[in-house]
């Protein structure tokens, strides 16, 4: 047996080599016909239902900085497929997502999503908005829009308070002047 720190005679292979020697791709071309008949026998085999995944719903992002955004959502609510047609047990059997927590408050975006449902699957489309430009004036300079913002939502924020200090206010004078 070998003793002490020293150098292993003959053959250093402390690691095992193979793992480190250069991996050929000569399967490549086999592999990919192997993938792509492996996904069109699963097309076949699952067909009504899409083969990309459930269909899911355009929806909106949630906070204030994703709000204008339109991204794939979770599932339809139970009334777009009620309005679609289309029970809620079939629409999983067909590849229709369904997601019965989500509430769907307007009617253009419900219309929207059951007509997704009845005819053939839209992709999600962003649209870039057009922009005009304009001469930068000294008003424009010395517009904060950050702090426009912050006091427009506070304003939001306290108009139902400041109605019923109104409300208030009105109902002391009213008893001032009686």
């Amino acid at each position: 047996m070998v003793k002490h720190n020293n150098v292993i005679p003959s053959s250093h292979f402390r690691k095992h080599w193979q793992n480190y020697v250069i991996k050929n791709w000569f399967n490549q071309p086999a592999r990919k016909t192997r993938r792509r008949t492996a996904r069109q026998k699963k097309a076949v085999k699952i067909f009504p239902r899409p083969t990309t995944g459930r269909l899911r719903p355009i929806v909106h992002g949630q906070t204030l900085k994703y709000n204008m955004e339109v991204r794939a959502g979770r599932g339809f609510t139970l009334e777009e497929l009620k309005s679609a047609g289309i029970p809620k047990k079939l629409a999983l059997t067909i590849g229709i997502s369904v997601d019965h927590r989500r509430k769907n408050r307007y009617l253009e975006e419900e219309i929207a999503n059951a007509t997704q449902l009845q005819g053939p699957y839209l992709p999600i489309v962003r649209e870039k908005p057009t922009v005009e430009l304009v001469k930068a004036t000294d008003e424009l300079k010395s517009f904060k829009a950050y702090d426009k913002l912050r006091v427009e939502r506070m304003n939001t924020r306290h108009v139902g308070a400041r109605l019923k200090k109104a409300a208030e206010a009105e109902k002391e004078e009213k008893k001032y002047r009686a």
